[in-house]
């Protein structure tokens, strides 16, 4: 077995003979170790793909490889041989549990031995040692282990027998060099046998054989199983001697594990790696909220964790359990009590989440002045992540921090987080105070809000690349985002009004005093819960009947922005406030052409509102460097976490309901998510939803506004009737438009496609996909004006209607190789014939928030912030200005120069 860089593990396993010379195969990859089990030395007689179960006490025969199930059996053997190969071990054993394996290598020691160990070790294995230490004549060290150093004293070139390492620690996550220690060892007291619990690890994120380990072992209860429901233990070694003692052990002790248990550890193996990357890449994001909220937390994720550098070196990841602390053990244990995906139990690495206290728990039998002695806090919680949805995830732990008063809502000010963590000791008039300040709890309209700056904020529109107008009756839909979006301001009034200024709809202006807008019709959604699946129509009535003027009702696009406006900014109001500002919307892409505008006008608008009530927090502002500044990355712009964004989208496809009545939410999510998703339509007996489409290519297309009106309504109708009436003809376009969606999914997602054979294979669908709209009866004179312009040469470029059709705009693939100058040209000639082009790219960002952490000139508030029309005392500039002066070509580049933005 060849050990090599645990960063780019390979096992240097047999693998398949080449096919060619010239093509030799690559070793396989860990991922690939799990999913398949092949034991050369024991072929299936009938091919069987999954190892069978030899469930039997006794083998028949004298002399067979085996006659007793205790002593061996071959669905362990494909087992142990398995788990070798995972763990760059020439030797494995599964005995009955974790505690099992250690038990098997402590048997190894005699009276008189020393052990050294770690004192932030799992609750079982103080319980073991302490047995042996007081019965088996053993002395036993507990010792630092994060400091290599602290066990030198402790070692004996005579008496150390054994030493017993974790890293990560249980449950503190303590970080442990196993390297150097297992050098300092083996230079000191060579006969020494270095044992490493990797439970919390697992051989797919760390290896310790190859860093200096005589004996590691698992419990396999958790992770390699991951089911919970096995008890299982693994050792694994490199050393023959040791095996052949440890093989004589479990033989005679009769805890090997049986054949049923070995069977179903094989096949809970086999999807380690993926379990473990859901698991761990959900772990980050728990710790995140949870460091963001100001409690101390202990993960090797974080930059802060000690020796964190030490867990890169040896580690592959950073595992999916974390702890943290309260301040208080009572808050501890309502935090516990509150949660519901979280289950209370001890143990982890089960694809379900748990939740525990070790100290009431996992660590309980130890003795609670030794606890405290080795820094172990009564209040600790300990998380255990899980595959679940991680929006869900840090929903309910939020929800738990919330019910429990560990957390609360913050206020506004120079505060940008949903929640804060509350002081634990609330009882002292210091920490009332202190709290009071955090809240900023102030008079009128300002309570609990962020409407003490301008926000900044943006969403893009969208193209639907193939399968409009079939979506409807159950074809998959494919829709990404484009680089023309829709921006939105929030500034700060302080004189008991809310106000509106939409400036591509005629400069549109309206301003209501807040407490006469129809409050007596509100049911507001508490914070954290979810907007019911059905609008508040009582609501809906009450705003267009006592809000609106007869002059907005008479404009039908204004009327019905100021509804969905004002339904979100009523129904998110909690606790009484009322926050009193302007809200201006622009775009840099075509109102009413089909491009998702009032999607991106809904993500805006929900993402500013809940900003000013606090109800979505963004990431912290970055710790001053030693300079005493805050140096902000530029690199990856995907900042808003998933968690926020997703509460966008819910508020946001909120208001697309009041704007078209039955949305799809394909629009909505576009504009949150950004990238590119597939959309089926529930109902017609194909696997329904949204799907993100993985590794999507960014593409550069030509929108061209036909600038003649569609009516959406009509035109869906139109085609539900030709389907009545020719069901036939029409069902057979609708599998051919499905057929074209699937090839389009495939080959925008596949990362071995050239570049020029996907803009190729696009292009034919994109010409196939307008024939079939055609026959379905929904394009329009000027779209096929447009599609005949650019498909002449030198052009030759495809192009077919986006949307509903009938007018609208149509879509222009461009290929790389077109030159700029006949790509001016062509936009001129376009423009020539009244149609307005736009070029731009498909599938990039999705929301976008401006910093708060950048150009404070521009986001800060004046002493005295003017009314509504009236003449600034405030000397700073606001954004609100330029932005609604801003030519609408310039409106681009001015916000990108404004500072960093957060984008999902």
């Amino acid at each position: 077995m060849t050990s090599t860089d645990p960063k780019n593990f390979v096992q240097d396993l047999p693998t398949p003979e080449p096919e060619t010379p010239c093509r030799p195969r690559q070793p396989y990859r860990f991922s690939t170790l799990c999913a398949t089990v092949e034991n050369p030395s024991q072929k299936d007689q009938y091919g069987s793909s999954s190892v069978p179960i030899y469930q039997t006490a006794t083998f028949k025969g004298v002399n067979g490889q085996y006659d007793y199930t205790r002593s061996g059996n071959p669905t362990r053997s494909h087992l142990e041989h398995h788990l070798a190969k995972i763990s760059s071990a020439t030797h494995a054993f599964v005995v009955s549990s974790g505690m099992a394996a250690l038990d098997t290598i402590l048997r190894m020691l005699k009276p008189g031995d020393e052990v050294i160990a770690g004192d932030d070790l799992y609750g079982g294995t103080n319980r073991i040692l302490a047995y042996l230490k007081t019965h088996g004549g053993v002395t036993v060290h507990h010792v630092d282990t994060t400091k290599p150093d602290t066990l030198l004293p402790y070692i004996n070139p005579e008496k150390t027998a054994m030493v017993l390492l974790e890293s990560p620690t249980n449950p503190l996550l303590k970080i442990v060099d196993l390297a150097r220690i297992a050098a300092d060892i083996k230079e000191r007291a060579p006969n020494a046998v270095i044992v490493v619990d990797n439970t919390m690890m697992s051989p797919y994120l760390q290896r310790p054989l190859e860093h200096g380990a005589d004996i590691v072992y698992d419990s396999a209860t958790k992770y390699l199983s991951g089911h919970h429901d096995l008890m299982a233990g693994v050792i694994t070694c490199n050393r023959d001697d040791l095996a052949k003692q440890m093989g004589f052990i479990v033989n005679a002790a009769g805890n090997a594990l049986t054949p049923f248990d070995c069977f179903l550890l094989l096949r809970g193996s086999k999807t380690l790696a993926i379990r473990m990357d859901r698991q761990q890449a959900t772990s980050m994001l728990v710790a995140q909220m949870l460091d963001r909220l100001g409690f101390k937390v202990h993960y090797p994720g974080l930059a802060e964790h000690p020796n964190r550098d030490v867990h890169e070196r040896i580690a592959d990841g950073y595992g999916a359990v974390l702890s943290f602390t309260t301040g208080d053990k009572a808050l501890s244990e309502r935090i516990v009590g509150a949660t519901r995906l979280w289950g209370i139990s001890v143990s982890f690495g089960c694809v379900n989440s748990l939740i525990s206290m070790p100290c009431v728990m996992s660590h309980a039998s130890i003795d609670p002045a030794t606890r405290a002695a080795r820094g172990l806090p009564e209040d600790l919680i300990r998380l255990c992540v899980g595959i679940e949805d991680p929006a869900d995830l840090l929903d309910d732990l939020e929800r738990a921090l919330l019910e429990a008063g560990a957390i609360t809502l913050t206020a506004g000010g120079d505060s940008h987080q949903r929640y804060i963590r509350t002081i634990p000791s609330e009882g002292t008039a210091i920490s009332r105070a202190v709290q009071k300040l955090a809240l900023n709890q102030s008079a009128g309209y300002t309570t609990e809000c962020n409407e003490d700056r301008e926000w900044f904020v943006s969403a893009p529109g969208k193209v639907i690349l193939f399968g409009e107008h079939a979506v409807v009756h159950g074809v998959t839909a494919v829709a990404a985002s484009v680089d023309l979006r829709c921006y939105g301001v929030t500034t700060p009034r302080h004189d008991g009004k809310v106000s509106v200024h939409f400036i591509d709809i005629d400069g549109f202006r309206q301003e209501w005093e807040v407490d006469d807008l129809p409050w007596d019709a509100v049911t507001p959604v508490r914070v954290g819960d979810f907007h019911p699946d059905t609008l508040d129509h009582k609501l809906v009535d009450a705003i267009t009947t006592r809000a609106l003027s007869p002059e907005v009702l008479a404009k039908p696009s204004a009327r019905q922005a100021c509804i969905a406006f004002l339904y979100m900014y009523m129904i998110m109001a909690h606790g009484g406030n009322r926050p009193s500002f302007n809200f201006s919307a622009r775009a840099t892409l075509p109102v009413g052409a089909g491009l998702g505008s009032s999607a991106s006008f809904s993500a805006c608008a929900a993402t500013a509102l809940l900003l000013l009530y606090s109800r979505i927090q963004l990431p912290a502002q970055p710790a001053p460097t030693t300079d005493g500044h805050v140096h902000i990355s530029h690199e990856g712009r995907r900042a808003i976490p998933p968690v926020l964004a997703e509460e966008v989208n819910r508020w946001a496809f909120v208001s697309e309901k009041i704007l078209h009545g039955n949305p799809s939410g394909v629009d909505n999510s576009v504009a949150v998510f950004g990238g590119a998703l597939s959309y089926t339509r529930p109902g017609f007996g194909r696997k329904a939803g949204m799907l993100p489409i993985q590794g999507f290519k960014s593409l550069k297309f030509l929108l061209t506004d036909s600038r003649v009106p569609r009516n959406t309504k009509q035109l869906v109708a139109g085609v539900a009737a030709l389907k009545e009436q020719e069901p036939e003809f029409v069902n057979g376009l609708l599998n051919a438009i499905q057929h074209i969606s699937d090839e389009a999914q495939r080959a925008l997602a596949d990362p071995q496609l050239s570049r020029q054979t996907l803009l190729s294979a696009l292009s034919a669908l994109i010409d196939e996909n307008h024939g079939y709209l055609v026959k379905l009866g929904v394009s329009h004179p000027s779209l096929e004006d447009i599609r005949s312009k650019t498909a002449t040469p030198p052009y030759a470029l495809s192009t077919k209607l986006t949307g509903a059709g009938g007018g609208g705009c149509a879509v222009t693939l461009v290929p790389d190789d077109l030159s700029e100058s006949n790509l001016r040209e062509l936009m001129a000639a376009l423009s020539t014939d009244s149609f307005v082009p736009y070029l731009t790219s498909v599938g990039g960002s999705g929301l976008g928030i401006l910093s708060p952490y950048n150009q404070p000139q521009l986001l800060a508030t004046p002493p005295e912030t003017p009314r509504e029309g009236e003449a600034g005392a405030g000397t700073v500039e606001l954004l609100r200005d330029t932005f609604a002066g801003k030519a609408t070509a310039d409106l681009s580049a001015w916000a990108d120069s404004l500072g960093r933005w957060l984008f999902v």
